[in-house]
């Protein structure tokens, strides 16, 4: 695995948004269909370059995927950024995405924890193991320090995957009109 830099902002904004195309909360908050993975696109490169500083993002050497954390602590989207995506947001269903969003964001542990801001792999790569080497490092990190890790995903599917990584549901949200999104925990392997 490699740290993600600067230079791979374009590229995995665009893989992150294939990954995500399909995803029940990108669905619900960039509801057009027609240009969703444009919009999507736009809504990774500004996480990408809001995480990249924490030094904990992870990429493959083909940068087939992306793993965005955040450090402890560091995990509330800056004010800056959050007025920069809700402009991605249809005025109309801006109300409801805002609304949803901060449902979500106050049940966000305050506990110190490595926060996985985003997990995923291009659709032609996944199923090979990607995801899984990618959040190792983090993890491991978790793991030598003592320190928990937590997430939010809306996709049923990947409750599973999470759980053989150590995560445990604790807590299914629905958003308002919207999908339900898992909360999911882990503590540090001691």
């Amino acid at each position: 695995m490699e740290r993600v830099s600067e230079s791979d902002v374009t590229r995995l904004a665009s893989v992150l948004a294939r990954a995500f195309l399909d995803d029940p909360v990108t669905c619900w908050a960039f509801d057009r269909e027609p240009t969703r993975l444009r919009t999507a696109a736009r809504f990774f490169e500004l996480r990408l370059r809001t995480l990249i500083p924490h030094e904990l993002s992870y990429t493959t050497h083909d940068r087939e995927g992306a793993a965005l954390w955040a450090l402890p602590g560091k995990w509330l989207v800056p004010i800056g950024e959050t007025l920069r995506l809700m402009v991605l947001v249809r005025a109309r269903r801006l109300p409801l995405v805002t609304r949803g969003l901060t449902m979500v964001e106050r049940r966000h542990p305050r506990e110190k924890h490595f926060y996985l801001a985003v997990l995923g792999t291009d659709p032609d790569h996944q199923g090979q193991g990607i995801g899984s080497a990618l959040l190792r490092p983090v993890l491991e990190m978790s793991d030598s320090e003592g320190i928990p890790a937590y997430l939010e995903t809306a996709k049923e599917r990947n409750l599973a995957f999470y759980g053989r990584h150590g995560f445990e549901v604790t807590e299914r949200l629905e958003l308002p009109k919207g999908p339900p999104v898992w909360l999911m925990w882990r503590r540090p392997n001691e």
